[in-house]
């Protein structure tokens, strides 16, 4: 039986790729939402950030990926040896992230710690679930930006404590709260609120591979 991930086929996505920092070692780049991080196993999805930037930069190695629908800032590493020093850094934890996203409805508290654990849904691919005998720990803090009206809405800032494969998204759905424009973790007045996927990484903080200064990189949110 065909996976939802080998029938997807990603729409052209013509918004170009933002380089927001750059120098011999790394860039910073803004990602916009629609497209891939990486090219997928259907060649009718080559067009990625990957793809894209080896065109110019062909030692580019994406350290992380930001899901189709989420736009913001990423790290690309220009060689190895800087892909080996920050991929410990995202190992250690040491690479701080934050995300801007408009939430379903209002939540009440103004701040918060959210923790389900997370495993893969195997009946329901690319899915996760929330499972608390097999799920790996799943810790994401949020704070409440403003809270909106007509409709009922939550801007807010995430910071992700772990990584999880769609954290962020399952997290606010378990809050009650979906993220406006999600086509996974959803109600469906929520899905359609929004034309794209309210998710922005906003902001992210490592220390500099050969340097080791710390680097601040910050990336306006579109919404």
């Amino acid at each position: 039986m065909s996976s939802k991930a080998d029938t997807f086929i990603a729409p052209p996505c013509h918004a170009e790729i933002e380089i927001l920092f750059q120098d011999e070692h790394l860039l910073l780049i803004n990602k916009p939402s629609g497209l891939l991080s990486l090219s997928g196993k259907n060649p009718l999805n080559k067009d990625s950030v990957h793809f894209r930037l080896v065109q110019d930069f062909p030692t580019a190695t994406l350290l992380h990926r930001l899901d189709f629908g989420t736009s913001g800032i990423m790290i690309v590493a220009l060689n190895k040896a800087v892909n080996a020093e920050i991929g410990k850094q995202f190992q250690l934890g040491l690479v701080n992230k934050a995300y801007t996203a408009v939430l379903h409805g209002h939540l009440t508290e103004d701040r918060g710690l959210i923790e389900y654990p997370i495993a893969k849904d195997p009946e329901n691919f690319p899915l996760q679930k929330i499972c608390h005998e097999t799920g790996k720990k799943a810790v994401t803090q949020y704070q409440v930006i403003e809270r909106l009206d007509n409709p009922a809405r939550t801007r807010v800032l995430f910071v992700p404590i772990t990584g999880r494969t769609h954290q962020l998204r399952i997290h606010s759905r378990e809050l009650g709260h979906p993220i406006l424009g999600c086509d996974l973790y959803n109600n469906e007045e929520s899905f359609a609120m929004a034309e794209r996927l309210l998710l922005h990484a906003a902001s992210i903080e490592f220390s500099h591979p050969t340097t080791h200064e710390k680097v601040q990189g910050v990336c306006p949110c579109p919404f």
